[in-house]
C-alpha cells in the first residue's frame, strides 16, 4: 500500500483520537462548568447576531425609523380604521379619513400652539429677560457675594454641559436626520408606508411569514399577532395617558395664570409618548415658565401640579392601564428606555418600550408553545436540543 493511501487512514485515526480525547475532557468537566460553557458560547452568538441587527439598523436608518414610525402610527389609527372597515366603508375611504384625521388633528394642535407662542412670545422673552437680570442682581448682593465674571463662567460651563448633553441626544446612532432633506423624505417615506400598510397590511405580513421555515409559520404568525395586539393597546393606552397629562399640566397652568398654556399642554402631550423622559422635559418646562413670569410661588404650585399629574400617572393610570395593557414591568420600562436612549438618542426612547413590550409578547407566546410532533416540529428542526425531555414528549 502506497503512502498516499496510507495517509487519509492515519488522517482519520488522529481525528479519532483527538474526539476521544475532547470527550473525555469533557466528561471529566464538573456539570455546572459544562452547563455554564453552553450558555456562554450561545450568549455571544446571540450578542453577535444583536450586534450585527444593531449595526445594520444603524447602517439603515433612514429607513428604519420612518418604518417603526410608520407602524406606531398605524398601531394609532387601526381601532377607528378597522371600526370603518366594520361599518362597510370602503377601504380607500377609510385609508383617506384615518390619515388625513390624523394629520389635521396633529396639525391643529401644533398650528394652535404656534399660534399662542407667537401671541405671548413678546411678553414671555421681555419677563424672562427681567427674571434672570433679578436672580443675577440677587447672586451678587446676596449671601453668595459672586462677581459677575464668576457668573458668566458658571453661565458658560452650564451651557457648555447642556450643548455637550444635546449633541449626545440629538447625535444618537439613529438620529433623524442632519439635513432638512432628511427630514422631509423621512416623513414622505411614513406617509408612504403608513398607506400601505393600512392597504395591504395583511397581504404584506403573509409574505414575511412565508419566508420562514414552513413548520415554523403557524407559531410565528399567532405569536406576531400576539406582538401586534399589545402593540396597540400600548398605542391606544399611551394616546389616553398623554391626554389626561396634558390636560391637566395644561389646566393648571391656565389656571395659575401660566403663559402658553396650550403650548405647555402640547408639549406634554407629545413628550408623554416618550416614557419617563418626556414627562420630566415637559414639566420643568412649564415650571420654568412659571418661575421666570410668575414668580416663585407660582411656580412651586407649578411645581406642585406637575408632581401630582406624574403620581397619578405612576400610581394609577400606568399600572391599572399601561400595566395590562402591555404587561411589562415598570423596572423594565425604566431600563429599557435608558438603553434605547443611549444607543439611539430620541428615536430609541420614543420606540423601546413598543418594542420591548412585543418582544416579550412574542417570546413569552413561543415559550409556553408545546414543541412535539403535533406542533410540526421534530427534535431534527431545532438548532440544538436543549429542550427538556418533560416538553419534548408531554405526558
Amino acid at each position: 500500500m502506497s503512502g498516499s493511501e496510507q495517509k487519509p487512514r492515519g488522517s482519520l485515526l488522529d481525528a479519532i483520537r483527538n474526539k476521544s480525547v475532547s470527550t473525555e475532557i469533557g466528561s471529566s468537566l464538573p456539570r455546572g462548568l459544562q452547563v455554564t460553557t453552553a450558555y456562554a458560547w450561545r450568549f455571544v452568538v446571540i450578542a453577535a447576531a444583536v450586534g450585527i441587527l444593531i449595526w445594520l439598523i444603524i447602517q439603515l436608518k433612514l429607513l428604519v425609523i420612518p418604518l417603526l414610525v410608520a407602524i406606531l402610527i398605524t398601531a394609532l389609527l387601526w381601532p377607528a380604521f378597522t371600526w370603518l372597515i366594520a361599518h362597510r366603508v370602503p377601504r380607500w375611504l377609510s385609508i383617506v379619513i384615518a390619515v388625513l384625521g390624523a394629520v389635521a388633528v396633529i396639525g391643529g394642535l401644533l398650528w394652535l400652539a404656534i399660534w399662542q407662542i407667537s401671541q405671548q412670545w413678546g411678553s414671555v422673552q421681555a419677563r424672562t429677560g427681567e427674571a434672570v437680570g433679578q436672580f443675577r442682581q440677587y447672586l451678587i448682593d446676596g449671601p453668595l457675594h459672586l462677581t459677575s465674571a464668576q457668573i458668566d463662567a458658571f453661565l458658560a460651563q452650564a451651557g457648555s454641559f447642556l450643548q455637550q448633553q444635546a449633541d449626545s441626544l440629538w447625535s444618537g446612532a439613529l438620529a433623524v436626520g442632519s439635513t432638512v432633506g432628511h427630514v422631509l423624505t423621512g416623513v414622505l417615506l411614513t406617509l408612504f408606508i403608513l398607506i400601505c400598510i393600512l392597504a395591504d397590511g395583511g397581504g404584506i405580513w403573509r409574505w414575511v411569514v412565508r419566508l420562514f421555515p414552513r413548520p415554523a409559520r403557524e407559531n410565528v404568525d399567532r405569536a406576531s399577532q400576539a406582538g401586534w395586539k399589545t402593540v396597540i393597546n400600548y398605542a391606544r393606552t399611551q394616546l389616553l395617558v398623554a391626554t389626561i397629562d396634558a390636560t391637566g399640566i395644561a389646566l393648571g397652568a391656565f389656571l395659575l395664570g401660566v403663559p402658553l398654556a396650550i403650548p405647555i399642554g402640547v408639549l406634554v402631550f407629545l413628550g408623554a409618548f416618550i416614557p419617563f423622559v418626556g414627562a420630566v422635559v415637559t414639566g420643568a418646562l412649564a415650571v420654568f415658565l412659571a418661575l421666570v413670569y410668575n414668580g416663585p410661588w407660582i411656580a412651586l404650585w407649578m411645581l406642585v401640579v406637575v408632581l401630582a399629574v406624574q403620581q397619578l400617572e405612576s400610581h394609577i393610570l400606568q399600572p391599572l392601564l399601561m400595566g395590562s395593557a402591555v404587561k411589562v414591568h415598570p423596572l423594565a420600562v425604566v431600563l429599557v428606555v435608558a438603553g434605547g436612549a443611549m444607543i439611539a438618542g430620541i428615536p430609541g426612547a420614543l420606540f423601546a418600550v413598543p418594542l420591548a413590550a412585543f418582544i416579550n409578547v412574542v417570546a413569552v407566546y413561543l415559550s409556553h408553545r408545546h414543541i412535539d410532533e403535533q406542533d410540526g416540529f421534530g427534535p431534527a428542526d431545532l438548532i440544538w436540543s436543549t429542550v427538556p425531555r418533560s416538553r419534548r414528549n408531554p405526558a
